[in-house]
């Protein structure tokens, strides 16, 4: 029932022109793939953006959470998302509000996501959920957030917070708690709730103790994403023993590799992009750190970015090197579990 829910909010956003651009966008990538060679036409339909860098957490694969940014750290002005948003809603259908730091850190952040539902956009975001509770889930309802992804990395507070560090798990309950039952009270179908396990070894064991609570709190999905080790070749204290949960693969020369490397393409390069907290615009989610910026909104039209020769050579050099691109050769294409 709550995936043809989903499928039912999609099509609601959808008009003739963003189905156009999006059969431009798929023409584009084949094109590009089929010469090896960056050829494009059509607009993202997809962009995530950064609400704030800041997080209340610490985990230890994050550079939010470890606080090793070299960019500067900061929160997304309402003026500007309003501006960037208006010139970029025509062609777009999904904004996702996450990229560093925890979204409800910023103080009009159901602000930003109202404003992108007068565009009829789908809109999403990730939380550890300490910021949700009785007294704002309502709004967060309210807000008409079409999907809550929830990070839940086991099911007690002792394996937990050995991820989640300074975390705490009755908060994510809480949390959790305080949306089912306002969606409930205010008849709503939406946010579509989904919990989310970042997998790792000392919270394998407990996956399907979170399918369980997931049932118990009526959630409607589970997600296993794989962790993101970033140095892994050897091994890694985190690195979960089932192969089934692990983004990487032991090799007979004893040295872990990425299991989906994925060859020269890449189809987010074509349909979607990343826009930090100052407008600085970065080729996907991986580029943590925005090293390979490719404009700012700032200063320029986004339109004028998306078709800049630095984009065009950045994609040029996903078809034709992709293994020689750092961000790349640590990506998860391929590397989740839904369930």
């Amino acid at each position: 029932m709550a995936q043809n829910l989903t499928w039912m909010r999609w099509l609601k956003v959808l008009s003739f022109y963003r189905m156009g651009n999006l059969v431009l966008l798929g023409l584009s990538y084949c094109i590009s793939r089929w010469f090896k060679k960056s050829f494009h036409c059509g607009l993202p339909y997809h962009v995530s953006f950064e609400p704030t860098t800041a997080c209340n957490l610490g985990c230890p694969e994050c550079p939010s959470g470890l606080k090793q940014f070299t960019r500067a750290t900061g929160k997304l002005s309402l003026e500007h998302h309003e501006r960037w948003l208006k010139s970029m809603a025509p062609h777009l259908i999904y904004v996702t509000y996450y990229f560093q730091g925890e979204p409800f850190l910023h103080p009009q952040f159901l602000a930003l996501v109202s404003e992108a539902k007068k565009y009829r956009l789908f809109t999403a975001t990730s939380t550890n959920a300490h910021f949700i509770d009785e007294r704002n889930a309502a709004a967060v309802v309210q807000s008409g957030l079409d999907q809550l992804i929830i990070s839940v990395d086991g099911v007690t507070q002792e394996v937990y917070e050995q991820y989640r560090v300074q975390g705490n798990l009755e908060k994510v309950w809480t949390a959790t708690k305080a949306l089912v039952e306002a969606k409930k009270r205010l008849k709503s179908s939406t946010p579509q709730l989904i919990f989310q396990c970042l997998a790792v070894k000392p919270n394998e064991a407990q996956i399907p103790d979170i399918f369980l609570k997931a049932k118990e709190f009526g959630v409607d999905e589970v997600r296993i994403k794989s962790a993101q080790l970033y140095d892994f070749e050897n091994g890694h204290p985190l690195m979960p023993d089932n192969d089934d949960y692990r983004r990487y693969r032991l090799g007979k020369n004893g040295k872990f590799s990425l299991k989906n490397p994925g060859g020269n393409r890449c189809w987010r390069m074509w349909t979607g992009c990343v826009i930090t907290w100052d407008g600085k615009i970065v080729p996907c989610c991986f580029d943590k750190d925005a090293l390979h910026s490719l404009g700012s909104l700032q200063a320029e039209d986004f339109k004028e970015v998306w078709s800049s020769d630095s984009y065009r050579q950045f994609r040029n050099s996903i078809l034709t090197n992709r293994s020689q691109i750092d961000i790349c050769q640590n990506c998860s294409e391929g590397s989740k579990v839904w369930l």
